[in-house]
């Protein structure tokens, strides 16, 4: 074995990742379309959305991704709250097996994940460069569109920052945990 392949790396991503209160209030309106479809519900503790998706990173290299977060959550910041990501539909992604909660589009949550996307290309990462669309997985494994309406009772989001997370995969399923987070509204008084 090289000494490049005993190396440690763990699997990761920027996410946008909500309050406690938001995934609840989510997973609350999404489960009886997640129930419906004969797949398995994403836990409360792991809804998120995806902004870069970078894989298997090499333990050492995961304080670039801090440097390079950093610098885009300055470049982000602002001094007001962004305006909130509002989940209104439900979309069954027969391809790949999932059920999604749907959000209108959002030029800064796209331009973001863009700018994630390029930086860490840059510095020789390969993210996942499809492009990013507003969504939260809520069920996996699905076996049909949900009988339900996919209209949802409007649940909003505000997204005030985005983490590097660290995915594994366990029994049950992927377990996700935050390993920093990087702020996008700046603190009272900074300008």
């Amino acid at each position: 074995m090289t000494p490049a392949a005993a190396a440690p790396s763990r699997r990761v991503f920027f996410a946008l990742w909500p309050s406690a209160d938001e995934r609840q209030a989510l997973a609350r309106a999404t489960h009886p379309a997640a129930a419906a479809s004969g797949g398995r519900p994403v836990p409360e503790t792991s809804l998120h959305a995806t902004l870069a998706f970078l894989g298997s990173v090499p333990a050492a290299r995961l304080e670039v991704l801090g440097r390079l977060a950093r610098r885009v959550a300055g470049e982000f910041a602002a001094a007001a709250r962004p305006p909130p990501w509002c989940f209104e539909t439900l979309a069954h992604w027969a391809r790949a097996r999932v059920l999604v909660a749907l959000a209108r589009e959002e030029p800064r949550a796209q331009a973001l994940a863009a700018r994630l996307k390029e930086l860490t290309v840059a510095a020789g990462f390969r993210p996942d460069l499809k492009l990013f669309h507003a969504h939260v997985t809520v069920a996996r494994e699905v076996e049909h569109a949900s009988a339900a309406a996919p209209r949802l009772r409007p649940v909003e989001w505000r997204c005030d920052g985005f983490a590097l997370i660290d995915s594994r995969t366990e029994a049950a399923g992927p377990v996700y945990s935050v390993i920093e987070s990087y702020p996008l509204v700046k603190p009272d008084g900074a300008r």
